[in-house]
């Protein structure tokens, strides 16, 4: 099973990026399940949203603790003492951010991606969630980006829908050559 935890502030698309992850990891043939975490209900307001994927019927409805990723749509949230609370030295944490991150451990696979100037190119307003499901699909075999464009394409219709296909297909291309380059520099 694949756990992976949304961080972002309300307003981001938290909630409906983990609902789209859940939604393509289905399409790819897995079982899938995602689910929501709220404090206060309002625009700005930290939110966590949660997704699980296996090849076997998921049992469990309890929040992610140990999660396998961490999806962090805003980078002011990198300093809560509880945000990478449970991930392994081996969990990935993809971060939305147009600069690098140093300092916060070279224990874990950090990747960096600019995924609101990228949803500000290809839909005029800076909502990260479908260009971090693109990043996401070049770092697991969860669901891969084809399954993520036919999950915006069930959400979504029109231009708002090929906006954010080509935001996820961008991060998807940013975050593929963030990987090629650590691995001919390794």
């Amino acid at each position: 099973m694949i756990s992976v935890r949304f961080h972002g502030r309300g307003g981001q698309g938290v909630v409906t990026a983990a609902e789209l992850l859940a939604l393509a990891a289905f399409k790819a043939g897995k079982y899938a399940q995602a689910f929501p975490s709220f404090g206060s209900e309002r625009m700005g307001a930290p939110v966590m949203s949660f997704c699980r994927i296996s090849e076997k019927p998921i049992r469990t409805r309890e929040p992610v603790t140990e999660p396998d990723a961490l999806l962090v749509q805003d980078p002011t949230l990198l300093h809560q003492a509880d945000l990478f609370a449970g991930l392994g030295p081996d969990g990935y944490v993809l971060v939305n951010s147009a600069r690098s991150l140093p300092g916060l451990g070279t224990e874990r696979r950090l990747i960096v991606v600019p995924a609101s100037s990228i949803a500000m190119k290809f839909l005029g307003r800076p909502l990260p969630g479908a260009a971090m499901l693109g990043g996401f699909a070049a770092l697991t075999t969860a669901a891969g980006i084809e399954d993520i464009a036919a999950a915006i394409s069930d959400r979504f219709s029109g231009a708002v829908a090929e906006g954010n296909i080509a935001a996820a297909r961008a991060a998807y291309a940013f975050v593929t050559g963030q990987r090629e380059a650590l691995t001919t520099h390794a």
